[in-house]
């Protein structure tokens, strides 16, 4: 069980080739670092490498939420038109709501970047008292979305998902994630922030 003011996050690579050592896991590297900068409250990762299996994929989701205590999981890899990306579908099954604004903008944001975001399939989803959300598989990616863009002199000119996210874990139930502001500002209405 997570500590009361620490913040439990899964992180989990969804991939073939990582998982049987073919190539070096890149997404949960990514997620580590960028957590790392990114928030200012107590945090600890359960981390998890997977094969594109619909099964496992589910199996994995729900153990990390119903016997970890997550309260929030990102994902990566396997959301695109490919067979073996299943990972849209294996989140939706273990699904109590779906977050569709989520996906809404992660593909908004790719799109800044290439024509082909419009292929990506990512999720977002409440199961319990946890938030899902399916990422990219590439690091370069994983950043933008989370992170947003800027513009060359470093200001913000899109906001990433990330902002979203320590309020929709408020209103889980989750404890309460502060940002570090340089890297993501969180968002929250002034009824809900908390002055120190």
């Amino acid at each position: 069980m997570p500590a009361p003011d620490e913040l439990l996050i899964g992180l989990v690579s969804i991939s073939d080739r990582a998982a049987t050592g073919a190539y070096d896991d890149k997404g949960i590297p990514t997620l580590q670092a960028w957590l790392s900068g990114a928030l200012k409250s107590p945090w600890r990762a359960e981390v998890r490498l997977i094969p594109d299996d619909r099964a496992s994929i589910e199996k994995t989701l729900k153990n990390l939420v119903d016997d970890e205590h997550c309260h929030l999981v990102l994902t990566t890899g396997g959301t695109g038109p490919a067979l073996r990306d299943v990972t849209p579908e294996a989140t939706l099954a273990v699904a109590d709501k779906e977050m569709p604004g989520f996906g809404e903008e992660m593909r908004r944001i790719s799109l800044n970047f290439v024509p082909t975001a419009i292929l990506s399939r990512q999720v977002a989803v409440i199961r319990k008292q946890a938030l899902i959300i399916n990422l990219p598989g590439q690091p370069k990616s994983i950043k933008e979305i989370l992170e947003g863009l800027r513009a060359a002199d470093g200001q913000v000119t899109h906001t990433g998902i990330f902002a979203a996210v320590p309020y929709c874990l408020d209103l889980i139930g989750a404890p309460y994630a502060e940002t570090n502001e340089a890297v993501i500002k969180a968002f929250r209405p002034s009824s809900a922030i908390r002055h120190p």
